[in-house]
Order: C-alpha cells, then structure tokens, then sequence
C-alpha cells in the first residue's frame, strides 16, 4: 500500500525537520563542507536550463543518435522515446530531486544518504576524468578545422598534387578528399595502435588551447558568460543549416529514409541494447554533473517540470540534428548518384554504330544531369550486360545504405558535402563553431561532475579556485597520449570501453540507494520541496524497472564486449580501413580503466565497515575504563546535584529528576522524543 502524502502540518514539520539536519550535517562533516548558506546560485532560471541542456546536448545527439536512426529507420524512434518514458525520466529525475534536496555534489549526496555509498560519487568523479580526457580531443580537433576553413576553395576540397612526380597522391585518389585530409593531414594516422609514432605538434597546441579554454570557464565558475553563448549558438546553426539542407536536390528522399518504418527491428536485443545506452549518455545520467547543477537550484524548484522539460529538450534536439544530418546525406547521395550518371557520356563513343540497338537507352544521353536516376536503373538492369565495365549501376539507396559514425560524420561526409556548398568557407566555419560550442557545453558540465563534489568536501578547493587549474593541467599532460600519430585509436578505446559500463553500475548504485536504501522518506523530501507528491509510478519505477534495465543493460553491454572482442578500425596507407583486435597491452589498459572506475564503491563500503568496527571498538574500550567513569560521576554531581555514586545507591522514589543523565557514546546514539506532560511534572524522554 502506498504510503499516504503529508498533511499540511507534518510537511512543515519535515521541512524545517530537513533543513535543521542539513545544516547540521554540513557544519559537523568532515573535510569543512561548504554550507547551503553559503552555496554559490543561479543568477536565473534560464542560465540553469541553460546549463542543463547544454550539458546533455552534446555531440552524441549530432553524429551518433543520426547513425542509430539511420542504422534501424524510424521505429527506432518510437523505442528510443518508450526507454526514454520509463527510464531515462525517472532516473533524471532522481538525480535532480537528489541533487536539489541535499545541495551538494554527487559525493555529498550519496554519503548523506549512508556513507557507507560515497563510492559511488568517487567513481563518478573518475568516469567524468575519462570523458573529459578524450572530449577535449574533439574539441581541439574542432578548432583545427575551424583554423583551416578560413581559406578558399578549402583545402579538402580536392586531393592534392605529389610535387616529385606530378600526379594526384595514390593515398588520396584511392579514397576521398575529405577521407585523405582527415586520416594524412589532420591526424597523420599510423597503420595500428602498436605503432605509436611521434607527437602530432600541431594537434597538441589545438589540446593545449582547449584545455586554456575550459580551464577559464571553471575558474569563472558556474556563472560564466560562456554558458549561454555555447549553449544557444548549436540551435542558431542547426536551424539554419536545416533551412539551407532542405533547399538541396536529395534532402526529401533523406528525410523519407530517415523515417522509413522498420518495425522488424524491435525484435532485435541488440537494438534495445543501442536505444537503452543512447538514452543513457543524451541525458548524462551517472556522471554526477546533473546533480551538481541542480545542487545549486533553492530548494524549492519544481525539479520535476525541469526533468520533462530538459529530457523533451534533448530528445528534439536529437530530432532536429537528424534532420540535418538526413538532408545533408540525401543530397551527397544524390550527387554521387548522378555523377555515376554522367558516365553515360561513354556511350556517345558508340553513337554511330550502337544507336540503333535494342538496348540502346530510350533517353537523351547528351545531357546525363537531365536523366532521372529511376529511368537509368530501369534500362540498366535490363542491358547492363551490353555495355561495358565504365557503366555501373546507380542505386540512390546503396548511397544511403552507406552509414558514418562518429568522427567519421562530422569530419569526413559533412566536410565533402559542405565542400559542394557555395561559399564553403562559410559554412564550414558555421559547422565547426557549431561542434565546438557543443563540445564546450558538454565539457562545462563534465568538469563541474568533477570540481563540485570535491569544492564541496575539501574547503581549500572552494576558497581557492585557481586550484582548480591543477585538474586542467594533469588532463593536458595526459592528453598528450592522444596528440601522437595513434591518438585516434586511443580516442576510441576510451570512447567505447572507459565509460560505458562504471557508468551503468554507478547508476545502478544510486537507483539503488534512493529506492531501497533512503525508501519512501525520498517521496516525503521531493513532497517538502515541491509542495505536492509526486506520481506512485516513479517508486515502482525506480525501485523495480530502472533497475532491471539497467542490470540488463550491464549483462548485454558486458557480455557483447566478452563474445564480440574489443576491436578498432585502423587506417593505412593504403586507403583502407581494417577492424582490428587490440593488442594484448591494449586489453589490460581497457581492464585497468573500467576496474579503476568501478574500484572507489566497493573500496568506500569496505573503508566504511573497518572504520565503524574501529570507532565502536574504541567506544567500548572508552566506555569501560575508570577514567570515563570518573568523568561521569563529576559531570552528573556537577551538573545535576544527583544522589549517585559508584557503590550504586538507588534514587529515593518520590525525588524528582530534575535534567538529563549523560550517556556515553556519540551524537548517533540518540534521538529525541516528543514531550509528553501532564499536571505534575515533566518528562523528556532520550
């Protein structure tokens, strides 16, 4: 049965309940946490939402939601919103609420809610370090290209000339423009992660100017100007991109792709795998970065309107990017497939004596853009054996079929296309501010995953913050791994491996922590703060389905990367790229990262089982000694005039007790009750 709401009167007396043991708890904790009183605020509640949604918006919504829907069509959609319904809501939910009720980081709010969990904000704490490590890259990889799109034509626009023998360079006419100037110019890639190869210099001054970027940000702190602007401008250029795409030849027959119903795909596990962890990293679940921002909310904000809000947000986002993505596809494949067209010049070769043939196309062959891509595929497969190898077919949807991850999408297909544009250098400039004002918002938010906790438990951290710059300077030295010519590979190792599953078992934790181990008093928190009590559904929801699909989620994601084999894609010089199996260094570094983030929980619940057997230890030993029992017997003949002595001479029966006995022991040892009186005396029960 579920529990009742409160009443009026017992709300009040929660409240205030709540807020005396907050302040209480944070003036008694140790490390000198900072008090609510004293807990930096938001100027408004735009630059919060802000904030929020720049956090959970950030590249996976551009290039890897986009790859997912093309992957399985539209009716991933429709999963994707249902795991987001039942999951990813609530447990966005629970981190705000959780966040917004104690006021302190991810650290803070899990040891106020037994110390025997604060593991769980330390691995937070150490995931957010890896994605901030290998996030920085892709933001200094924005700004080089950023830096190179001021010039025209741009200088992937097409391959470059060998100066010893004249010719287009083979690496490139095997491959692409865009393709060569990604893997050769910008990254200088080596054949495999075992050849490390010198430092890319180029690379580590974009590192170095990123991390100065962040460093700034974090120093300003949560009211930085930066905020806005990074958070607003990505829409600002998603919309007019979406404007321009939908002016393309091809954006039509892109959209209809995109939203191509493949409802056989719900059948699949390993597309529920992808929907549930997508959800999973668009919201920033785990990282601890929600609850630091919400932290920073007054205790009466309606976070529950905030977690529809944002998560809707996100989930349009998604949308929007898509569509831009989609448009811009349909269009490079529609070029593509019309320049396979425009072979059909070949055949006026053979005008004289082939015209009059029967397999002789029924169109006008002297304008090949005229021909439609439907009439050619028509006569193709009816007479592709007559004509010679130069003639192939050119399918649109073979084009489309082609899907592009990742890095793959934003700096090798969007570049080519963007190279198509008139006036390139534009909207290349336009993209990669777009990419790094994502990056940024996201990084904002990741570093604050990090420096709030700690602010919050180590004093001298929240008195000095140009400490903080320390952090910046240990992600730029250890960033250096991935400024060598292997970087990449390096990039995606910590992509795929250092986060996804210490994340999932984080997350785990806290839904465990708040359903099972805080219960129903949660439900009693979130009523004192919004004045109202939530739906039932989020206890059932928290306590029995997150849960579940998370540990389903852990089993699938584990068990893939045991049968499956973790593996990369290299590229080399031959033009090619190859999946390969890690080496077995490479297995170890990917085992250290995960055991290292998973490390801190069962480490915290272990330090805190040692260190209560030792203090209780030490209270007995204290409590039986003679010293103790003398300081007793002072204090109560001292204090309380009171007939006691060590031979135990009872209290005359009619003597009235006139204060309270000292007991030994800690502050946790007691709770007080309600007075109780009546006509003759008085009594406080202990």
């Amino acid at each position: 049965m579920e529990k009742p709401s409160l009443n009026g009167e017992e709300r009040a007396w929660l409240g205030q309940s709540q807020s005396q043991a907050q302040l209480t708890s944070t003036d008694d904790a140790e490390g000198g946490e900072t008090g609510p009183e004293d807990r930096p605020a938001w100027d408004s509640k735009l630059q919060y939402v802000l904030a929020q949604v720049g956090f959970s918006v950030g590249l996976g919504n551009v290039w890897r939601f986009p790859y997912l829907c093309h992957q399985n069509g539209g009716a991933f959609m429709l999963l994707y919103v249902f795991l987001l319904v039942i999951v990813g809501v609530p447990l966005f939910f629970m981190e705000l609420a959780a966040g917004q009720s104690i006021r302190q980081g991810s650290i803070g709010v899990w040891k106020h809610i037994s110390p025997k969990l604060v593991g769980i904000g330390y691995s937070s704490c150490m995931v957010c370090f890896y994605v901030a490590l290998y996030y920085n890259v892709i933001i200094a990889w924005s700004l080089f290209y950023l830096g190179n799109s001021f010039q025209y034509p741009l200088p992937w626009h097409q391959c470059p000339v060998d100066v010893h023998t004249n010719e287009t360079v083979k690496e490139c006419a095997k491959s692409s423009p865009t393709s060569y100037f990604w893997f050769r110019k910008a990254l200088n890639i080596t054949n495999s992660i075992d050849e490390s190869g010198e430092f890319n210099l180029i690379m580590t001054g974009c590192l170095l100017a990123a991390w100065a970027i962040v460093s700034l940000a974090m120093i300003k702190g949560i009211k930085s100007s930066v905020m806005y602007f990074s958070s607003v401008f990505p829409y600002v250029v998603l919309f007019i991109f979406l404007i321009r795409g939908l002016m393309l030849d091809g954006a039509m027959d892109g959209i209809t792709y995109m939203f191509y119903p493949k409802l056989e795909i719900w059948g699949n596990v390993q597309v529920w795998r992808q929907a549930a962890t997508q959800v999973f990293f668009a919201l920033g679940l785990g990282y601890g970065s929600v609850i630091a921002y919400s932290s920073y909310n007054p205790v009466n904000n309606n976070c529950h309107r905030d977690a529809l809000m944002v998560s809707c947000i996100n989930f349009m986002t998604s949308v929007l990017a898509s569509l831009v993505v989609f448009v811009v596809l349909g269009f490079r494949a529609k070029t593509i497939a019309q320049s396979c067209v425009a072979n059909l010049g070949q055949l006026n070769i053979m005008a004289t004596e082939s015209s009059t043939q029967h397999w002789w196309p029924w169109f006008n062959i002297t304008e090949p853009s005229a021909v439609a891509i439907d009439d050619y595929r028509e006569w193709y497969r009816h007479y592709s054996s007559m004509v010679g190898p130069n003639i192939s077919d050119c399918s649109l949807e073979e084009e489309m079929n082609k899907g592009v991850e990742g890095t793959g999408l934003a700096f090798i297909a969007f570049t080519e296309v963007m190279a198509l544009f008139p006036g390139s250098p534009f909207w290349s400039t336009l993209f990669f501010l777009m990419l790094l004002n994502l990056g940024l918002s996201t990084m904002f938010g990741t570093m604050q995953g990090i420096l709030t906790p700690l602010m919050d438990n180590f004093s001298l951290l929240g008195r000095h913050r140009t400490l903080l710059t320390s952090s910046c300077v240990l992600g730029f030295i250890i960033g250096l791994l991935f400024t060598q010519r292997s970087g990449n590979y390096f990039v995606t190792m910590f992509d795929d491996y250092s986060a996804t599953l210490p994340l999932i078992i984080v997350v785990i934790f806290e839904t465990i922590s708040v359903s099972w181990v805080y219960g129903t008093d949660f439900m009693d928190d979130i009523e004192v703060m919004l004045k109202w009590r939530p739906p039932v559904v989020y206890k059932y929801l928290w306590k029995y389905v997150c849960v579940l699909a998370m540990g389903g989620l852990l089993a699938a994601s584990f068990l893939r990367m045991v049968f499956k084999g973790p593996t990369y894609t290299s590229w080399n010089q031959q033009a090619s790229e190859k999946t390969l199996e890690y080496p077995g260094w490479g297995m170890a570094m990917i085992v250290m990262l995960i055991v290292f983030a998973s490390l801190p929980v069962p480490i915290a619940y272990i330090h805190y089982l040692v260190q209560s057997r030792r203090i209780r230890s030490i209270n007995s030993e204290e409590r039986d000694s003679p010293d103790m029992q003398r300081e007793l017997y002072t204090k109560c003949n001292s204090v309380e005039q009171l007939d006691f002595n060590h031979q135990g001479r009872a209290q005359e029966p009619d003597s009235p007790r006139v204060g309270p006995i000292f007991l030994p022991g800690g502050h946790e040892l007691y709770r007080l009750l309600p007075q109780q009186e009546d006509d003759e005396e008085q009594d406080t029960g202990v």
